[in-house]
């Protein structure tokens, strides 16, 4: 028996790239650089939740304009939108109009995985932005790496409730749209790519996976705005855990070069120590921004949502390595700054042993002339 294959009528292939672009973004100066081309972009909401449950503060839209790139039988459109978050990430979206078959949706899944032209034309325009906000950015640098991610939404079947028999006749095909593997034809991968799934009403689904994610829902604004921000966090997550593992590496070659200079002076290590605590309080108050973006305590629709796509990438994993890795930061401060004091001590006692024996003896000098 052949797999369910419905005409999608109307859908969008949503792709992302996420970049670190500096320490942080202010994002009133940055509206201001750009004006013209910006909007503020808090959650739409589609179903009830409580006003207070947004992005705090809000995210900055700036809609760009790139080449209509081909992909096989689909084309994106040249308006690319562009969101700049206050901790210092920005995430490129491209839009591609979908219709036709579904089953036409593996291979654009494929063809988006790692692609290297969107990629490029993506860190393209970030640069291109970041040339005319760069004075709104705490230490503008583009990070070497990314995260991408792909949201396909379709609002609209041929036929009525092509979701659910999708789900229940085709889950391969659903499975390969995902992973962007048209070869995946196991029973336990399919089953693991269609593991986390949500619906708020009886006509919605949303499938969420680590490559991609399937949306079906007329209005979903809301839903791919905590789907783009899980990724910004995973990017963000990331980038913090390497600033980390580089600071620690500093740190041992520190309390190695201190370990050396046993007899240097008690101050010459306080740049060292500056250094140290800077790096502690610049990645902590960064962690707080990336955890902190997100209210998540009014929609319980969108709330179970992100743990879905927190579980897909082990965000929670992240957060504890982040958390442990500023522990040990913390205590190699600590040890640092006791042993410069303990060093300062001893300088002083061997400074008042010195005054004192001065004392003792310039009494008998200046007798014996």
């Amino acid at each position: 028996m052949s797999a369910y294959d419905p005409v999608v009528k109307d859908g969008t292939a949503f792709v992302l790239f996420a970049y670190d672009v500096g320490l942080g973004i202010a994002l009133d100066a940055a509206e201001k650089s750009v004006r013209s081309m910006t909007e503020r972009a808090p959650i739409r909401h589609q179903r009830r939740a409580p006003k207070y449950f947004d992005f705090e503060p809000t995210p900055l839209r700036v809609t760009q304009v790139s080449t209509p790139h081909a992909l096989g039988a689909f084309v994106a459109t040249p308006a690319v939108e562009t969101v700049l978050y206050d901790f210092g990430a920005v995430c490129v979206t491209y839009q591609i109009p979908l219709s036709g078959p579904f089953s036409g949706l593996r291979k654009l899944s494929e063809d988006l995985y790692d692609n290297e032209v969107l990629l490029a034309d993506s860190r393209r325009l970030v640069e291109e932005l970041l040339g005319g906000i760069k004075t709104a950015v705490t230490r503008p640098l583009i990070s070497g790496f990314y995260e991408d991610y792909v949201i396909f939404q379709v609002r609209e079947f041929a036929e009525p409730d092509g979701a659910r028999r999708l789900l229940a006749e085709s889950p391969a095909m659903l499975a390969q749209i995902l992973r962007a593997d048209t070869d995946l034809r196991s029973e336990q991968e399919v089953q693991d790519a269609l593991a986390c799934q949500i619906s708020y009403g009886a006509e919605d689904l949303t499938l969420v996976d680590w490559v991609s994610a399937l949306v079906f829902d007329k209005a979903a604004d809301d839903t791919r705005a905590v789907l783009e921000f899980g990724q910004v966090q995973l990017l963000e997550l990331r980038h913090l855990d390497t600033q980390l593992d580089a600071s620690l590496d500093r740190c041992y070659e520190a309390l190695s070069r201190r370990a050396q200079k046993r007899w240097g002076f008690p101050a010459a290590g306080g740049g060292e120590l500056r250094e140290i605590g800077e790096l502690q309080v610049e990645s902590a108050v960064l962690f707080e921004g990336i955890n902190n973006a997100l209210k998540l305590l009014g929609d319980q629709y969108l709330a179970r949502l992100y743990e879905q796509l927190a579980k897909r990438h082990h965000l929670g994993s992240w957060d504890e390595s982040i958390r442990r890795k500023l522990r040990t930061l913390e205590s190699i401060y600590a040890k640092m700054e006791a042993a410069q004091s303990t060093a300062r001590l001893e300088f002083l006692e061997w400074i008042v042993i010195i005054l004192i024996a001065l004392e003792l003896f310039v009494p008998f000098l200046v007798k014996s002339r």
